[in-house]
């Protein structure tokens, strides 16, 4: 029955000593199963993603533990490890979910609790539904009036550059955009594998999705003595060397960065489009955190806005796909897994494979959708939600603003982290410098020494953070990537127990 399944889902891991027990007697149990840890998929087993990895399995533990009564030097677990806005109290956008709540129950329409506004985007939305309904499957490219709204909110950001609705897909947050990229773009064997060029420090999404396709990782690294700035030098240097032994096909940029908050200038842009230009390269340009932009004399620059300014010798040209999502900026609606991709100057006949590919999958998550549409046609000046929609947006941006200094500045006050500007997205990336003596111990132990740091950190201080190991990192070099998006009162407090914790750590292996 369900009550026993739910019950073995939630079984209690063994005690560590049992392990070893429990591993033998697995052994005994795979001999005649026909999917084994041997015969299962290699790249499967290839494929990591820090940001909910052994850190976060043990902080779910301890989590549990705290629950059951057990004694710690702390009441509560603080998961700065994920860009989880909601779940780290961030309030959803009014606006938002009142037009997904008449879409999910149109009941509601006759309610006039509800804003006019509100109601007639749900009934727009639904008018686009299967059986207006949004429990039915959209096309495969996703519903077409969703799509005509974001190619409109493109040209609007980009200040009239033309956009075709025919080159946006609608995908399940921005992950699967990207994923369905790569698989497009993957092929070859040996030295003509294909390669995919990403910055080091990387969102572990993409090592983890090439490990999967059994492409080849390049690394090209960002310069963290000029803020995380993408450098040509550097992009030049690691095309070369990969070159010797694979078929670099893709240059991928995250822009805000993810994990470390850069806002790229405009003049990088265009040296990374000239040079995906003169190398023959797709560029994918991850944008999903494009709102998330604080920092004095930043801004953000889309791919597509500057390739075309620069001229038709680029924009008729150069292959680009860019990327953005629900998930992220003031909205932070991670659940919805809301997203689009568009893409320029692709292959006709690719383009086909790809509208074959998403179909495949049958569509994105409609809710997803339908919230992505009000992303990209929020209250505009004169309707009734307005106001109400400018004023939270604004003040949650300004608060992860206010934020993203503090974080800066509280993790600069201590000997032995330095910490970038935080200028834009969600997250920073300190560096960490670790005594000699812990670094023995860590590889004594099999761990990475920021593996080692971050986890004593979380069993003395619950605090539950990224070793910067998991996103890459320049050799000899040692990070965390902390989100900026607790509550400030809970944020002053992690960053305090964070300098306390730097302290004693440092103070206990010099």
């Amino acid at each position: 029955g369900q009550h026993s399944l739910s019950v073995r889902v939630v079984a209690a891991e063994p005690p560590r000593g049992l392990v070893q027990e429990k591993m033998t007697e697995n052994a005994a149990f795979s001999q005649n199963k026909v999917l084994t840890i041997d015969t299962m998929n290699p790249n499967v087993k290839k494929m990591e993603y820090a940001v909910r990895g052994p850190i976060v399995q043990r902080a779910m533990q301890i989590e549990k533990e705290l629950r059951e009564g057990v004694k710690k030097p702390f009441t509560e677990v603080i998961k700065a490890n994920i860009g989880d806005a909601h779940a780290m109290g961030q309030q959803p956008i009014t606006f938002f979910r009142q037009v997904l709540a008449l879409c999910s129950y149109p009941e509601l329409l006759n309610d006039n609790m509800f804003p006019e506004d509100a109601k007639s985007r749900a009934r727009r939305i639904l008018q686009a539904c299967g059986g207006n309904s949004l429990g039915a499957y959209s096309a495969s490219q996703g519903i077409d009036c969703v799509r005509q709204d974001v190619a409109r909110y493109i040209e609007r950001r980009d200040g009239g550059v033309p956009c075709d609705p025919d080159n946006v897909y609608l995908t399940t947050g921005a992950s699967n955009g990207i994923v369905t990229m790569l698989q497009l773009l993957v092929c070859g064997e040996g030295a003509s594998k294909t390669g995919v060029m990403i910055s080091i420090p990387q969102y572990p999404l993409y090592s983890a999705a090439l490990a999967e396709l059994g492409a080849v990782q390049v690394n090209y690294y960002l310069n963290e003595d000029k803020c995380w700035s993408m450098d040509l030098s550097e992009l030049e240097r690691s095309l070369a060397e990969a070159r010797k032994h694979c078929n670099p096909k893709a240059l991928c940029v995250i822009n805000p960065g993810n994990p470390t908050g850069q806002v790229q200038s405009r003049q990088c842009i265009e040296d990374v489009i000239r040079f995906a230009a003169k190398e023959h390269l797709f560029l994918m340009a991850d944008e999903v955190y494009q709102d998330n932009v604080y920092a004095e004399g930043c801004q953000f620059h889309s791919f597509k806005k500057v390739l075309f300014e620069l001229g038709p010798q680029y924009s008729n040209t150069v292959e680009l796909a860019s990327f953005h999502s629900t998930s992220k900026c003031y909205m932070g609606e991670c659940g919805f897994r809301g997203g689009y991709m568009e893409v320029i100057n692709m292959d006709p006949e690719v383009k086909a494979q790809l509208t074959k590919l998403v179909s495949i999958r049958l569509c994105a998550p409609v809710p997803g959708q339908a919230l992505m549409d009000l992303v990209v046609n929020s209250p505009q000046p004169g309707e009734p939600s307005y106001t109400t929609f400018m004023k939270e947006r604004t003040a949650t941006l300004s608060l992860l603003a206010e934020k993203a200094k503090l974080t800066e500045e509280i993790l600069n006050t201590v000997p032995g982290i330095t910490c970038n500007p935080v200028q834009g997205a969600m997250y920073s990336f300190p560096n960490i410098s670790l005594p000699q003596k812990a670094i023995k111990e860590a590889k004594a132990l099999g761990q990475v020494p920021d593996m080692f740091y971050c986890m004593k950190m979380l069993e003395e201080t619950g605090i539950c953070l990224v070793p910067g190991s998991g996103f890459g990192q320049k050799d000899g070099t040692y990070h965390f990537r902390m989100t900026i998006l607790p509550p400030t009162d809970k944020l002053k407090i992690l960053l305090a127990k964070v300098k306390e914790f730097h302290l004693r750590f440092t103070q206990q292996y010099s």
